[in-house]
């Protein structure tokens, strides 16, 4: 049996609500959300100069969706907190269903928070979660910064997206619930097998008696994330040493470049690809990893050869990512500019 949270936990679980003005809770009426309501709302008794606003999104896949959405804002009536519903209209695409109704509840919840002036936006994700994301991205070839999966906080919009029970287990938190005698609603989406992560959750199962559980997961995420941060760090420094920026381009050092290490190659490039891409066009679009690692083998051939870094057809070297295009010129600087629109197909994709 797992033991509830008791009120000596809080204060740590929501530290980071304290330096905040006022948080929007993402609340959909599931008991890991249910219980994130009652904790914050626990909290704030003894917090009252955190303002606390719960939303609720109906996602109009299903026809109760709408009732559910009143009932979450019922409970948040009951714990003495404001709740603002959000529907999600138009046309719900067929394929890749989850993802878009991933995207559009973010876009839903930052439009509430902006509306109210929040600076923050708390989901209730578990170590349950956590482990499920890990194990995702490990079936999907992830490297570090994958396997480091949900950061406990993060930026969204111009907002901060906090995680306060990424190390709670759901069973606690179900547990907590049992011992408060509430109720929550189920999904029946969290049961449907043509889903991975619903899938993941039934594999994760058979693997906890050997070893794999979510603890294990967890740690492993917070161990990724440490090694991504250090390498971010890295990275960042070296690319401000081999960059020149100016006003329609970006002139990298190709051979100080060709000298750092391959994954600091490739968070280099990434940066320069990002930074020239999104200051002249905003794009919430990353880069995939699979089209780093071959730009920067391309880009390590032209290097290794003598200084006519061509294509072998008369023409400069080049190559063209995420809205840029990539010019190696014969001193070996890589410039980096902007694709021209006739050029520009719409092939953005996501990290």
């Amino acid at each position: 049996m797992s033991a509830p949270i008791d009120l000596g936990e809080l204060r740590t679980l929501f530290a980071d609500f304290g330096n905040r003005t006022h948080v929007l809770l993402a609340v959909s009426g599931g008991a890991d959300s249910t219980a994130l309501m009652l904790l914050v709302a626990r909290w704030h008794e003894q917090n009252p100069q955190t303002r606390l606003t719960v939303a609720s999104i109906d996602h109009a896949l299903r026809p109760e969706s709408a009732e559910e959405c009143r009932i979450v804002a019922m409970r948040a009536a009951e714990l003495g907190l404001p709740c603002i519903i959000k529907r999600w209209e138009g046309d719900k695409p067929a394929a890749r269903l989850q993802e878009a109704a991933r995207n559009a509840r973010y876009a839903l919840l930052a439009e509430a928070a902006t509306e109210i002036g929040a600076d923050a936006i708390a989901t209730a994700h578990t170590l349950d979660d956590q482990a499920e994301t890990v194990l995702m991205r490990l079936m999907h070839g992830s490297a570090v910064d994958g396997l480091a999966a949900m950061r406990p906080v993060m930026p969204l919009a111009g907002l901060s997206l906090i995680r306060p029970l990424l190390g709670t287990t759901r069973a606690r938190l179900v547990a907590t619930l049992q011992a408060a005698g509430m109720t929550w609603l189920e999904d029946p989406s969290n049961r449907n097998a043509r889903f991975e992560r619903v899938r993941l959750r039934a594999l994760l199962a058979q693997l906890a008696p050997l070893g794999l559980d979510p603890e294990r997961l967890g740690l492993l995420a917070r161990r990724a994330a440490r090694s991504s941060d250090a390498l971010e760090a890295i990275a960042a420094e070296r690319f401000e040493v081999l960059v020149r920026r100016e006003q329609d381009c970006l002139q990298l050092d190709g051979r100080g470049l060709a000298a750092c290490p391959a994954d600091i190659r490739l968070r280099i490039l990434e940066r320069a690809v990002l930074e020239m891409r999104d200051r002249n066009a905003g794009s919430a679009y990353g880069l995939r990893l699979e089209r780093l690692e071959a730009l920067a083998a391309a880009l390590d051939q032209a290097l290794g050869q003598p200084l006519d870094p061509g294509d072998g057809q008369g023409g400069p070297w080049q190559r063209s990512l995420g809205g840029t295009l990539l010019r190696l010129d014969k001193s070996g600087n890589l410039q980096v500019t902007r694709e021209p629109e006739r050029r520009r197909g719409i092939t953005k994709t996501k990290m």
